[in-house]
């Protein structure tokens, strides 16, 4: 049974940084992809980033390239998203998810790729 804990979420100002934390345990088998998804009031559940945990390799939505780093620890079995410049619209509640099985390229930003989710964390920023 995977259980995802994320933690790390807040309220800063706009433009101030956050780093999310989303700790994996109980699991017998490596994840092959994890992400991290956002969802405001009122909105639909966003891909934000992504990671295949064993290349590194990372993918990003549009709104937050260049702003957020994610990254995963192997050794903590821990996976982190690194959020710089925020901004308002940055507000949402934030959960890492992840996938044991196959998980296409073009669909990591896809809530449908992934098997497990954390419970979230919610992230505030005001202007």
């Amino acid at each position: 049974q995977v259980h995802l804990v994320e933690s790390g979420g807040g309220s800063v100002q706009a433009g101030g940084s956050l780093r999310l934390s989303c700790a994996d345990s109980g699991y017998t088998y490596r994840s092959v992809c994890m992400g991290w998804f956002r969802q405001a009031p009122g909105k639909e559940r966003e891909g934000v980033a992504a990671i295949y945990t064993a290349a590194g390799s990372t993918y990003y939505a549009g709104s937050v390239k260049d702003r957020f780093t994610i990254s995963r620890d192997n050794a903590k079995n821990t996976l982190y998203l690194q959020m710089n410049s925020l901004k308002p619209e940055d507000s949402a509640m934030y959960y890492c998810a992840a996938n044991a099985g196959y998980c296409r390229s073009d669909a990591l930003l896809r809530e449908y790729t992934y098997t497990y989710w954390g419970q979230g964390t919610q992230v505030t920023v005001s202007s």
